[in-house]
């Protein structure tokens, strides 16, 4: 890949990381966000000032709902490679405007710049949220992912939709990655991980919904990360054995293809909060409340497709990417 690689939301908690992981395995990064004040810009700024410095790293600040912004970015780069990462996140965020903007609107433009710019692959995040009221465990993407039931799910959803019809129309390889609730140092302040250690290392009540009985696939970042370089060089292709009257909603007989990308491994909510407690030093504060709209039980990924496409598999433990976390947490906010 010599031309540089696009990485959008690289202001982002992923995408940070595979910006930073890209530079060290020799890629030439143009790293782009919009630093929308989603959460805190401070840690967006933060993660953003440790990429600028970089050799091989190039920083823009755009907005992609812009289209004649994304078709000036590809002119000046000429990009062959695109992973897209940007998006207005949060299952519980209720205002539409901004998931059109950022997850419509820009996802759109960016399929037209990649179009007309001839990318050879274009990776984009989708989100395990998608799977919405399907209850088969664990989650495949050859099972129908027809019922979200947040905003945003819906949005991820649409995004798999309009990634498929320009794989048909126009051939442009696509590939949509289905992340499990994934964390770990420079995380997002919005998600349990993150919001249960702040709480806890201040001595401050947590929330707990369902009483802790939750499951979650949590997912490491440096295994989200390790399963998008290694598919980034592999474009989507055509299923020469796909079926139209009975169509799998993972492959195409377009150059289109959807992975989930989790650990598992699902643990419970409760379980989490014990690791943090052990990793801090001290005992949660706990206040139960209902689980909110939008939010499911359990989740849980099928990852065979990604163990066989590229090797590999999410496997650090909940554990030890727990203390990971905690230890940059400590050094990140400079608490005791």
């Amino acid at each position: 890949m010599p031309a540089p690689i696009l990485v959008t939301g690289a202001a982002g908690f992923i995408g940070f990381h595979v910006a930073r992981r890209l530079l060290d395995d020799g890629h030439q990064v143009v790293g782009v966000d919009s630093f929308t004040p989603y959460y805190d810009v401070s840690l967006k700024e933060a993660r953003f000032a440790t990429l600028l410095p970089r050799n091989g790293f190039l920083g823009e600040r755009l907005d992609l709902a812009d289209p004649q912004a994304i078709r000036d970015l590809f002119a000046r780069h000429r990009f062959t490679h695109v992973i897209h990462l940007a998006a207005q996140p949060g299952v519980r965020f209720v205002d539409p405007q901004p998931y059109v903007q950022s997850n419509m609107v820009a996802f759109v433009n960016m399929l037209e710049a990649c179009r007309h710019g001839q990318v050879e692959h274009l990776v984009y995040a989708s989100s395990s949220s998608v799977y919405g009221a399907n209850r088969q465990l664990p989650f495949s993407e050859h099972t129908p992912a027809d019922h979200p039931i947040s905003l945003y799910a819906a949005t991820k959803k649409a995004n798999e939709m309009m990634a498929h019809s320009y794989a048909h129309l126009f051939g442009l390889p696509v590939t949509g990655l289905r992340f499990f609730t994934v964390y770990g140092p420079w995380g997002r302040p919005d998600m349990a991980v993150y919001t249960f250690t702040r709480a806890i290392a201040e001595g401050r009540e947590i929330r707990v919904a369902h009483a802790g009985k939750v499951w979650r696939d949590f997912t490491y970042v440096d295994d989200i990360v390790e399963g998008i370089v290694r598919l980034v060089g592999q474009p989507a292709a055509a299923d020469p054995a796909w079926d139209a009257l009975d169509p799998d909603p993972a492959t195409s007989s377009a150059p289109y293809r959807l992975f989930n990308i989790g650990n598992d491994h699902p643990q419970e909510v409760n379980h989490l909060i014990g690791l943090i407690e052990a990793a801090l030093g001290r005992k949660a504060v706990r206040v139960d409340v209902p689980l909110p709209p939008g939010d499911v039980l359990e989740t849980r990924a099928d990852v065979s497709d990604l163990r066989r496409a590229v090797g590999f598999s999410p496997a650090t433990s909940l554990a030890d990417g727990v203390q990971k976390f905690v230890d940059w947490y400590r050094d990140y906010h400079g608490a005791a």
